[in-house]
């Protein structure tokens, strides 16, 4: 029997990798790239563009091969998380040079997912990039939505329809299920990007353990969310899935809180996206709401922006400190510059926190972490007793960060180079030992040609040289014509064709001295640095706590531009039961119309007692569904704390907004329009409440038109 044909060592290491891995594309580092082999290679060398090449197998013949330089690694790995693909990152372990064996060790350090990614390139700036995770339980569903990046962690329970809600208003870059579920999660939720776990992962014991060891609480009561188990055995899963992709520690995820159904207004996702709420349903950038809307100066502000759109409030108290502070910055141009100047100075402080509770912050990075923090005092004395209690309340609750950021101020050098390695990162004066190897290593040139002078003049070699190359490092060059001048204590180790190269024992100890120097200076600061993000972690919940506020007052002071700049009122909402609004604009196409067009504005008067229904009838292009969506936008506005395209508005709070407009056949599933039409409006029969808007366009297309509200 003819021996089978084994792997080479190295290719033998990287299926061995692989096969713990099955699922992900393997990065494996060897020397200066990362190479992937075999299919992963067809997938690296189609999804980035690069060359695909063969790598000697031994017996087995040539394997598919494509690389990437290690350096590159930022500009292509999120290429491939974007296109779908999951990513396991296998680093070598130790140093080739102090390998014992012949094979260097090597292991995956880092797995990068849709839904579990933290670099800026696969990210969105204004999006969270929304991990789900989903538990069920007969017609019970529970779910967590966790951005990695941010910290940001919710949770909610309910029915499946109530879940469909939050899934088209979370858009989950990545669902988490358990194995068995998978067939009923498409059933149900359509076509996401799907892990599947265990079972066992989301027992709920263990996820609750789980979740108490990340958020350091004995309890977690204090959460609001003891009553939601599914959706803590979905919370407890996805932290699993961050210890399996090899995301441990991670201390931005400080804090959980609960999707109370009660306190949001309901919309469906044919609502969200009838609405055009997120995106524009004829694919053109910038005429969806929240382009419009979003005049955020910060990330963070947009991705705030972004939650409260897709979970517009009830509460009237809260709704009115929303208000409070958006008139606040209307009234005073002051404050309202200023503030807007120093949260965008604030930048994405969130997901550099992620960086940092990662230990992956690079010193620029850490850099643009202290610009942060210094906005933090003057944002505390500008908001301070204003005279606007929300606004008070809100600032009080900033932490103090002063001691953080005289701490990174003392340590960093004012223009760091991009990483430890690549130049001076540490300020001078940290470390007394640090100084004086900079002084060897930054001297070594002036003493260098002190020693070429001496030279020159001791041999009578006028163009003697000294260089350096990686191979040699420092040597004497001698052109050949003054080959016979060379003393005997050289050393020849190089001939050229017009020159030979030499060392001497003076050369080799200084050598040795210099590179000495650069490995502790590579040393010292990667100690420092390490001490530094250390304490910038212990600081994460306080730091996070400020990002709170900050997101809060970048969305209202946005509110209060666009309020001035586009004449939008402070509207009145109350306990009533009516909906009365005076000549109002539609938020998007009023920014839509040609020079000199004014959009025409319409009033809106609906109460429960008198005129609960109302029929709009007209030819086409006149203005019926865009009277309808207006109607509808005004409301979502108003009930995220933003004033509204209107002379004025006085309202009851509604709990649901439902839209039917414009449906297609469902062909897969033998449905015609017609049917599709009705089945959506059953949904919306059955839903209903007192406090409900419905929008209904166009029923029956075809037989007969039917446009309510």
């Amino acid at each position: 029997m003819a021996k089978p044909k084994e792997d080479t060592p190295l290719l033998k290491q990287y299926f061995s990798v692989k096969a713990q891995n099955p699922d992900a594309v393997l990065l494996f580092r060897v020397g200066d790239f990362y190479e992937s082999y075999s299919d992963d290679a067809l997938i690296t060398s189609k999804v980035l563009g690069i060359v695909l090449t063969r790598k000697s197998n031994g017996e087995k013949g040539d394997t598919p091969m494509a690389g990437i330089p290690y350096h590159a690694l930022a500009q292509y790995l999120p290429k491939l998380v974007r296109a779908g693909y999951k990513v396991a990152i296998c680093d070598q372990l130790e140093d080739p040079k102090l390998a014992q064996a012949k094979l260097v060790k090597r292991g995956v350090t880092e797995i990068l997912t849709p839904g579990v990614a933290f670099g800026e390139g696969m990210l969105e700036q204004k999006e969270h990039n929304w991990l789900c995770g989903l538990t069920f339980d007969n017609a019970e569903v529970g779910a967590a939505f966790l951005d990695a990046s941010t910290g940001t962690f919710r949770v909610a329970q309910g029915s499946s329809d109530y879940i469909s809600t939050l899934l088209a208003s979370f858009s989950p870059k990545e669902l988490v299920v358990q194995r068995d579920c998978l067939k009923a999660v498409r059933e149900r939720f359509g076509d996401y990007y799907i892990t599947p776990l265990e079972e066992w992962a989301f027992v709920y014991d263990s996820a609750a353990d789980k979740l108490r060891s990340q958020l350091k609480v004995e309890s977690l009561k204090g959460f609001g969310v003891e009553n939601f188990p599914l959706a803590l055995c979905s919370a407890g899963a996805l932290i699993y899935y961050l210890e399996q992709t090899h995301h441990t520690g991670l201390q931005n995820i400080c804090s959980i809180s609960r999707i109370d159904e009660s306190k949001f207004v309901w919309m469906d996702r044919f609502t969200i996206r009838n609405l055009e709420i997120f995106a524009s349903n004829a694919g053109k950038e910038g005429t969806s709401l929240v382009d419009v809307i979003d005049r955020c100066s910060s990330p963070m502000g947009a991705r705030l922006l972004r939650s409260w759109l897709s979970m517009p409030i009830m509460d009237r108290a809260a709704l009115n400190a929303r208000y409070d502070v958006v008139q606040f910055f209307y009234d005073n141009d002051g404050p309202l510059d200023e503030i807007r100047r120093l949260i965008s100075d604030v930048g994405d402080l969130e997901r550099i926190l992620a960086r940092a509770a990662t230990g992956k912050i690079l010193p620029r990075e850490m850099m643009q972490l202290r610009r942060s923090l210094r906005q933090m005092e003057p944002v505390k004395a500008l908001c301070s007793e204003t005279g606007i209690e929300a606004l008070d309340k809100l600032i009080k609750g900033m932490k103090n960060c002063g001691k953080l950021l005289s701490r990174i101020e003392s340590t960093m050098a004012e223009d760091p180079a991009a990483q430890i390695g690549k130049g001076p990162v540490i300020a001078p004066g940290v470390d007394k030992t640090l100084d004086e190897y900079r002084e060897l290593s930054t001297g070594g040139k002036d003493y260098l040609l002190q020693m070429q002078a001496r030279e020159v003049e001791r041999t009578g070699i006028s163009s003697l040289k000294i260089g350096y190359n990686n191979v040699f490092g420092y040597y004497l060059e001698v052109r050949n014509t003054f080959r016979d001048q060379v003393p005997p204590e050289w050393h020849r180790k190089q001939t050229l064709v017009g020159a030979e190269r030499y060392i001497t024992e003076e050369l080799k100890e200084y050598e040795q001295k210099i590179l000495s120097a650069e490995s502790s200076i590579y040393e010292i600061e990667s100690r420092i640095y390490a001490a530094l993000i250390a304490e910038v972690q212990k600081s994460i919940r306080d730091i996070k706590a400020n990002c709170d506020i900050i997101s809060q007052l970048d969305v209202l002071s946005g509110f209060a531009v666009q309020a001035i700049e586009r004449r939008y009122c402070r509207p009145v909402v109350d306990s009533g039961s009516v909906l009365d609004i005076k000549a109002g604009r539609h938020p998007v196409i009023e920014t839509l119309m040609a020079p000199g067009e004014e959009y025409v504005p319409n009033d809106v008067h609906l109460d429960s007692s008198a005129t609960q229904i109302m029929i709009l009838t007209g030819p086409n292009m006149a203005g019926k569904s865009a009277l309808l969506r207006q109607t509808a936008l005004i409301v979502l506005m108003a009930q995220t704390g933003s004033f509204v395209p209107a002379e004025s508005v006085r309202m009851g709070y509604f709990d649901k907004i439902f839209t039917r407009v414009g449906a297609t056949d469902n062909i897969s599933r033998g449905e015609s329009t017609f049917m599709v039409e009705m089945l959506e409006t059953s949904m919306i029969m059955h839903n209903l409440s007192a406090r409900s808007l419905v929008l209904l366009d166009e029923i029956g297309r075809g037989t007969s038109t039917y446009d309510g509200m």
